[in-house]
């Protein structure tokens, strides 16, 4: 019997939620993403044999993508890595579908993306039936209010975040990208929606760490504890006596967090 239109809508949404991982099927090696803000790739291999075994997921930024980046994404997909590629497309609809695409085409596991509801879409579109995730730009973490106000925006950064959830919702992307401040909010408004939706926060750092230029920041269990999936840590490792030991303490917080 053929179903109706709208009955139809429910089921293909379901299938759609069901097959996105739930929080507590995430293996914990994957939960760490470190993030390769490195001057140069010489620097970014180093890093990556630096940790060897005990990290299994990098992020590739803009700073990177453009001295050879692209190559790096498929040298560590080689060595069984995952690949986070941060690349931050927004432009009109056409554009960042072909720009999805291409990205495609590199096998990497994550993608960033900013835009409308009708631009993330179009993103959707271009990624198809491939296993690459489309995660949506909430606001950066090195954002505050006052600076919303200065870039003309007539919304708290809390807001703002909630409606790019609800973009990234209503587009069918993967995840969002947003400060571990907001993430209870964020896991709040998914799962009324019936989603899984993924939470990936950068501006991590433990206690005792420099903030840097990170406004918006979390420890990694309280990050973990508030609803985020993954973390996304670069100086905090990249600066450490031992990015190996560090790395290794990064993970045993999240486990705490995960356990309690």
């Amino acid at each position: 019997m053929l179903r109706s239109g709208a009955a139809a809508a429910r089921t293909v949404e379901g299938d759609y939620l069901m097959s996105r991982p739930a929080p507590n099927t995430i293996p914990i090696e994957d939960r760490l993403i470190v993030a390769l803000d490195v001057e140069s790739i010489d620097e970014a291999k180093a890093v990556v044999k630096s940790l060897g075994e005990s990290v299994s997921f990098y992020k590739i930024g803009l700073g990177l993508q453009f001295k050879g980046g692209i190559e790096l994404a498929k040298e560590l997909k080689k060595q069984g890595k995952k690949v986070f590629f941060d690349s931050k497309i927004y432009d009109v609809e056409a554009t960042t579908k072909a720009a999805v695409q291409s990205i495609v085409e590199l096998g990497v596991d994550f993608l960033t993306i900013h835009g409308n509801t009708s631009i993330l879409k179009e993103a959707v579109a271009g990624r198809g039936d491939s296993d690459l995730k489309l995660f949506v730009i909430t606001v950066l973490t090195s954002l505050d209010d006052k600076d919303m106000i200065e870039m003309g925006y007539t919304v708290s950064v809390e807001k703002m975040v909630e409606y790019k959830t609800k973009a990234a919702l209503d587009s069918r992307c993967d995840g969002v990208i947003t400060s571990g401040l907001e993430a209870r909010m964020i896991r709040r408004i998914a799962e009324r929606n019936g989603s899984n939706l993924l939470i990936a926060t950068p501006g991590i750092r433990s206690d005792g760490v420099s903030r840097n230029d990170q406004k918006r920041v979390a420890t990694p269990k309280s990050a973990i504890e508030a609803g985020a999936d993954y973390l996304v840590m670069g100086r905090q490792i990249l600066k450490a006596q031992s990015r190996r030991d560090e790395a290794v303490r990064v993970f045993e917080d999240i486990h705490a967090a995960l356990t309690t």
